[in-house]
């Protein structure tokens, strides 16, 4: 068994099996031992309900008092009992599983574990998962991996795989010192890699993670720092003139840019007319107002008679940026003749969008990743716009050269993070910040309440529909998954629950990432026209989505997501002239995740956000439902684990000479 070991050899799985795994991008060991858990399961001690904590997950003992009743209620089925431990005594109930009728019996001694809710003077446990005594005994104190699956695919069945791969690779030996462990706080490579998937404690899984992470980082830091030194004072083939129109495009806006923005926009003017390439990162909080710097630098492009191109990460962000440039087009007669082109296009509109593109027609290319894609010619592109997930470097440049031009790079990021550990992220790239917001922007209104407020909240978002008004209902999950937590919202139920509570009067929708791409077009192309009043969506809507009359937001579990990625999403709102709302919807009773949820309520600077929530973070706090901010690793967060990208960048340049002579060794190990 190696590193590239397929897994459909591994003992107990087989062509079909192999298959649910290739749905999750596993199809080797590297693969499987780099799928790391979404979340871990500590197996609680086994407790009386006397000793049990209200609102937390427990494990209480206990003995069923009555027979189980059934009862019907908006087409669900509800079988509830109680349970007592001879003092106490609380009510058990299982949603649409009429199989308990039978299954659970008056005198049956188990260990019920759920969380324990107080509704009034009586305790309630919903969807409690029961175990016998001996069973459980054997769990109690242990953590478990949870992770993302696929349908047909158990998490017991693909932890079990990654045992096996652990337990027969051989792994090479690490390269860090154990001096060097020790200074950086960092497990060895292999006891790492094996308390990341099977922690004994979180203490160890937290050592384990940081390891992990560096290494993630250091991969990319080598790689972004080999990329930079190709990317330097490359000659400029695309030599340009500042032209009219942009003036003219400016002078004819209903608003007037940023001081930050006309910064930015001279910055990148200055770079297309010099003896160089531009290599430049333009960062910006949400809101900033980053796209249209991005247009007057196309603008630029289209008027020295080149072509230019914007790559988006999603084909509704592609298709949001193609509307927004043919609008400005026919309304301020702009040279712009713009062209779509995404991975999911019908042939016969494929085609025709190569043809203008390869001859010229086209000047401007909108689209996803598919830009650079083979089968894709210019005529002469001068200048490519891209986020920093498509982490454009020299391997794409090289596509370009290729072709026969090296373009102009633009790179746009919304991440929050500090200008040091920008300079590591985004090496070889100058910046420009925009750090104002647009004039007639209206502050955000931020609270962060528990579900007592639920219908208060529910009301509010009323108030806002009936003005004439959008509302966005954020989920942490797709599906429910009573397994890994009964509480977090789901997108497919909590949007049964919000048609039930507000009727028939009020349009509502549903938007997840697991949808094929012409769904959620359609789906936000209603909502943008206004078609569709409240949209409940996980945070696929977190980057970029434009929709102004969207003025309020309610994030559930909210306690469940990054700081950084809380203020991504509450800038869906607040896009427009008037008053907008966030509710951060949270029933967790951590004081310390309490404390940095109220950060949001104290400013709506980004930059203020990542930076306060890095010095809140403790270790083994454990990552929420995904990792926040554009820039996505596996497993780090650029914003949250600031400190590992800062030793990452100085180890690089302290030991590269010896990082290239690695063969064979982790950095070389993973799949990237």
């Amino acid at each position: 068994m190696d590193n590239r070991t397929p897994v459909d050899n591994l003992k107990g799985i087989g062509v079909k099996s192999a298959e649910l795994f290739h749905k999750l991008g596993i199809f080797n060991c590297a693969d499987l031992l780099n799928y790391y858990p979404r979340a871990y399961d500590s197996y609680e001690r086994i407790c009386d309900i006397k000793s049990a904590s209200v609102g937390e997950k427990n494990a209480i003992l206990a003995t069923v008092k009555s027979t189980p009743k059934i009862q019907r209620y908006n087409n669900k089925s509800i079988v509830s009992f109680f349970v007592t431990d001879s003092e106490n005594v609380f009510e058990v109930k299982f949603f649409n599983a009429p199989y308990m009728l039978k299954s659970v019996k008056v005198g049956d001694r188990k260990v019920f574990r759920g969380i324990l809710r107080a509704i009034k003077d009586r305790l309630l446990m919903d969807q409690p998962k029961m175990y016998l005594v001996d069973e459980y005994s054997k769990l109690e104190g242990t953590i478990a991996p949870i992770y993302a699956l696929t349908k047909d695919l158990s998490n017991d069945r693909l932890s079990k795989c990654v045992r096996q791969v652990i337990d027969g690779l051989p792994l090479p030996d690490d390269y860090l010192t154990s001096e060097e462990l020790k200074e950086f706080s960092l497990s060895d490579y292999r006891t790492a890699l094996k308390n990341i998937h099977f922690p004994a404690d979180f203490e160890a899984q937290y050592y384990a993670r940081r390891r992990i992470v560096f290494e993630e980082f250091l991969s990319f830091v080598r790689m972004a720092k080999e990329g930079a030194k190709e990317n330097v004072n490359l000659p400029n083939g695309f030599k340009m003139i500042e032209v009219a129109d942009c003036k003219r495009l400016q002078e004819s806006l209903p608003y007037s840019l940023t001081n930050a923005q006309n910064r930015a926009v001279n910055d990148i003017f200055k770079d297309m007319s010099g003896d160089y390439l531009m290599n430049r990162l333009v960062q910006g909080d949400v809101g900033s107002g980053k796209t249209i710097v991005a247009v007057m630098a196309l603008l630029m492009c289209a008027a020295n008679g080149y072509q230019g191109a914007m790559m988006a990460p999603t084909e509704v962000l592609a298709r949001q940026h193609f509307e927004n440039i043919k609008t400005l087009t026919d309304k301020y007669n702009l040279c712009f003749k713009p062209v779509l082109l995404t991975g999911k296009m019908s042939a016969k509109d494929k085609k025709e969008a190569l043809v203008s593109i390869a001859t010229g027609k086209a000047n401007v290319v909108l689209g996803t990743h598919a830009i650079i894609q083979e089968g894709v010619e210019f005529k002469n592109l001068a200048l490519v716009i891209t986020d920093e997930q498509h982490r454009f470097g020299v391997k794409q440049r090289e596509t370009f050269k290729n072709k026969g031009s090296e373009p102009h790079l633009l790179v746009m990021s919304a991440t929050p993070i500090p200008r040091t550990l920008a300079m590591i992220v985004f090496a070889g790239l100058s910046v420009s910040i925009i750090d104002e917001l647009p004039k007639n922007r209206i502050p955000v209104q931020n609270c962060v309440v528990n579900s007592s407020y639920r219908r208060k909240s529910y009301e509010k978002i009323k108030e806002e529909l009936d003005a004439g008004h959008q509302a966005y209902i954020i989920c942490p999950m797709v599906y429910d998954n009573d397994e890994y937590d009964p509480n977090l919202k789901s997108v497919e139920q909590h949007t049964k629950d919000i048609k039930e509570y507000f009727g028939d009067a009020y349009r509502v929708a549903s938007l997840n990432g697991k949808m094929k791409p012409d769904e959620k077009t359609r789906i936000m192309d209603n909502f943008k026209n206004k078609n569709i009043d409240i949209l409940v969506s996980t945070t696929v809507i977190e980057v970029g989505i434009d929709v102004p009359n969207a003025t309020i937001i309610m994030i559930e579990n909210a306690d469940r997501f990054g700081l950084s990625q809380l203020h991504q999403l509450r800038g869906r709102v607040g896009r427009g002239s008037d008053a907008s709302y966030c509710i951060l919807m949270s029933d967790t009773k951590n004081e310390e995740t309490l404390k940095r949820l109220k950060i949001l309520n104290s400013t709506n600077d980004g930059f203020k956000i990542a930076n306060e929530d890095m010095k809140l973070r403790g270790p083994g706090e454990l990552n929420g439902v995904r990792q926040s901010g554009e820039l996505q690793f596996s497993i780090g967060d650029i914003v949250e684990d600031g400190d590992l990208m800062l030793l990452a960048g100085s180890f690089y340049e302290k030991a590269a000479d010896r990082l290239h002579d690695i063969k064979g060794n982790l950095i070389d190990f993973r799949t990237i």
